[in-house]
């Protein structure tokens, strides 16, 4: 692993993501993985609803999403290495707190697209400095539903998001355009590779085509200690939403 971290900065300011290739290799990647098995397999079927998300709950083998690890021994540890801290601390210009530790996955063959949206409409920071880490666990590529960024809607400010059908992803943005998406950066990625982008960054994903192939990574969500929760709107966040499930006839 050998990245400038001066060049990392400016381009995350630039571009409101960056990729670290090998991030993590060898020895640390097995003991990470190793990890997220023993959670997968003695945890996940103990997670309140709300923590754990299935294509079908039926089906133990579908697990698509994993929140608050950190409340485990072994993640709560890991949350505080200095290998990713000292990395958050570079691109946010000042020290972090993790304040999620998350995992997730596309099953071969019967996800679902995530949708486009930005990670700051949910949490309503501001300044809005927090970003996440986000690691890859499997190859990813455009059949198994690799990672697309707009490039400098971190500028931009926060669109308005609607409802979507996703689980784990409640809401998507309203307007995301076919030009939007041409513009896009497509990144495939390696086990071990680390993709780090702003809260304001509009992200999605296709859903994974493969009939064999999974698509894992795993995450933090890093606020600078600067970070405030702006209480007006949260509340407009979850106003919107309540009423949008209204609409719907979901609440």
């Amino acid at each position: 692993m050998s990245y400038s971290r001066e060049a990392l900065r400016s381009d995350y300011e630039r571009d409101g993501f960056v990729v670290v290739r090998e991030f993590l290799a060898g020895s640390d990647l097995e003991r990470l993985q190793k990890e997220l098995r023993r959670y997968i397999q003695d945890i996940a079927p103990r997670l309140a609803a709300g923590d754990v998300f299935y294509v079908d709950p039926q089906r133990p083998e579908t697990l698509k999403q994993m929140h608050r690890l950190e409340l485990d021994p072994f993640f709560e540890e890991y949350q505080h290495s200095s290998r990713w801290s000292e990395l958050a601390e570079c691109l946010l210009g000042e020290p972090g707190n993790v304040h999620g530790v998350e995992w997730f996955n596309k099953p071969p063959g019967g996800s679902n697209p995530t949708p486009p949206h930005q990670d700051n409409y949910y949490f309503c920071l501001t300044p809005p400095k927090v970003l996440t880490m986000w690691l890859a666990l499997d190859d990813i590529d455009e059949s198994n539903g690799c990672m697309r960024y707009l490039p400098g809607s971190h500028l931009r400010g926060i669109r308005r998001h609607v409802l979507t059908q996703t689980s784990g992803f409640s809401q998507g943005i309203a307007d995301y355009s076919e030009e939007e998406q041409q513009q896009e950066a497509v990144i495939r990625a390696k086990p071990g590779d680390l993709l780090i982008h702003h809260g304001n960054t509009i992200h999605r994903a296709e859903a994974n085509r493969s009939p064999t192939r999974h698509r894992r990574s795993f995450a933090m969500v890093v606020h600078g200690q600067s970070c405030r929760r702006d209480e007006m709107a949260f509340d407009r966040y979850s106003n919107e939403r309540k009423q949008q499930q209204h609409e719907l006839g979901l609440a």
